[in-house]
């Protein structure tokens, strides 16, 4: 019988800059460019709807729909998600109504294809691909969050560039950029493949979103094409500097609640957890994870857990919710097989921990130190094993909200709901 430590409840302190007026704050900064000097009346205006969880995206895609009718443009949104929705049309439409981006609360049509068009090619030769219903439109606008990779880490890492190049190439340019990526490496394709859509699509400009840590818009910047490169690069260095953190490096083992592809792109964000293993190589972290634990998956991801093959163990109710054929086919897009790979899982949370804690040396199990998330992107409030404790009283970012107190499980062996009582997201209605 293993002797859990018993758990602090705490709540962390990050920035919390954020935009009052979504709405208001579209329109003020699409005005600054003048698009009705650009735009005549009864052209079409193409608009990225991408695939991750990004706040108040349905807002912010309606505003500019109004912002485009009120000069006389004819708006449409089209899906830039690479592979993701299972790599077909419908299955991509299905993921923006999730966020409601839909016709009904947009106003604007849906126009989802998989059919691509080589537009270009980058000065390495790589074919530069771009959706067909956004290339043979008058215009199109590129609305991305801009944030740290998971995979890699430059000057430009994911935003309106990324969106630009494998969002916008479908599955056909996600697959070979990443092949490409082997090559001649992810930032560099990125960059290339972006210029080259600059200079050869309709790119009327780039609506950047930066999140603070709390998961709410904290910026939101309209960047004309010419400064869009440039202006991504500071927008970064802010989203990094906004970024949630892990209250502590130094962790035994780290339980994640739920993962998804509505949290990361990898399901599990490394920029959080410091676990990265990709054919690209690592970046340094300074967390430093020894066991990695992940108890379910979020129903937003479909059964598309990619990611999971950075984690230690996980459930069997995760495993039984897999859609194989969709995980499988965005890992071996995006060239990252050892992101499927499922870890060895177990029928309940208390076996899991009893495992882990196992495997972690000669720690008595109630000395280990054990970081208890909700999910990689909200970490307002956490658990922390109560060897942290002699730490808390140091660090004004941190308050304790309960304990230190018991692990507690319900009667089939689970942990008992992490309850958050921190700021939730915003609703984009």
């Amino acid at each position: 019988m293993v002797d859990f430590p018993n758990m602090y409840r705490l709540r962390q302190t990050f920035d919390r800059t954020a935009v009052a007026d979504i709405p208001g704050t579209v329109q003020a900064e699409l005005k600054k460019l003048a698009l009705e000097k650009r735009v005549r009346p009864g052209q079409r205006i193409a608009l990225t709807g991408g695939s991750r969880g990004v706040a108040n995206i349905g807002l912010i895609l309606k505003t500019v729909v109004e912002h485009l009718k009120s000069i006389g443009a004819r708006p449409f949104i089209f899906p830039a998600m690479g592979s993701h929705g299972g790599a077909k049309a419908e299955g991509q439409t299905a993921v923006l109504a999730h966020y409601n981006v839909t016709e009904t609360f947009t106003g604007a049509p849906i126009l989802s294809s998989m059919e691509t068009v080589e537009i270009s090619r980058t000065p390495d030769g790589v074919p530069v691909f771009i959706d067909k219903n956004a290339f043979e439109a008058d215009g199109i606008i590129v609305i991305n969050r801009i944030k740290p990779h998971t995979k890699y880490k430059a000057s430009i890492e994911s935003g309106l560039m990324k969106m630009m190049a494998i969002g916008m190439g479908k599955q056909k340019g996600a697959e070979y950029y990443h092949k490409a990526a082997l090559q001649y490496t992810f930032p560099k394709i990125i960059v290339d493949a972006g210029r080259e859509v600059l200079k050869k699509a309709p790119i009327l400009c780039g609506l950047g979103l930066v999140e603070n840590g709390y998961d709410e818009t904290a910026l939101i910047a309209a960047l004309p094409p010419e400064e869009l490169e440039v202006r991504e690069k500071e927008l970064l260095t802010l989203a990094k500097r906004m970024m949630p953190r892990l209250p502590f490096n130094e962790i035994d083992l780290l339980i994640i609640d739920e993962m998804g592809k509505d949290i990361s792109g990898m399901g599990i964000d490394s920029n959080i957890t410091g676990r990265n293993r990709d054919t690209l190589g690592v970046f340094p972290h300074p967390v430093h994870a020894t066991r990695v634990f992940v108890r379910d998956l979020t129903p937003s991801s479909s059964g598309n857990a990619t990611g999971i093959g950075l984690a230690d163990l996980t459930t069997k109710r995760l495993v039984d919710k897999i859609d194989r054929l969709s995980m499988y086919m965005n890992c071996i897009t995006g060239i990252s097989l050892e992101k499927a790979a499922i870890p060895m899982y177990f029928e309940t949370d208390r076996e899991c921990i009893r495992v882990a804690l196992g495997s972690i040396g000669l720690i008595p199990a109630e000395k280990s130190r054990i970081v208890r998330i909700k999910n990689t992107l909200h970490l307002d409030e956490v658990e922390v094993s109560e060897i942290y404790g002699e730490e808390i009283p140091g660090r004004p970012d941190l308050e304790i909200l309960e304990g230190p107190r018991p692990v507690s499980f319900d009667a089939r062996g689970n942990l008992v709901t992490l309850a958050v009582r921190g700021a939730a997201r915003k609703g984009d209605n």
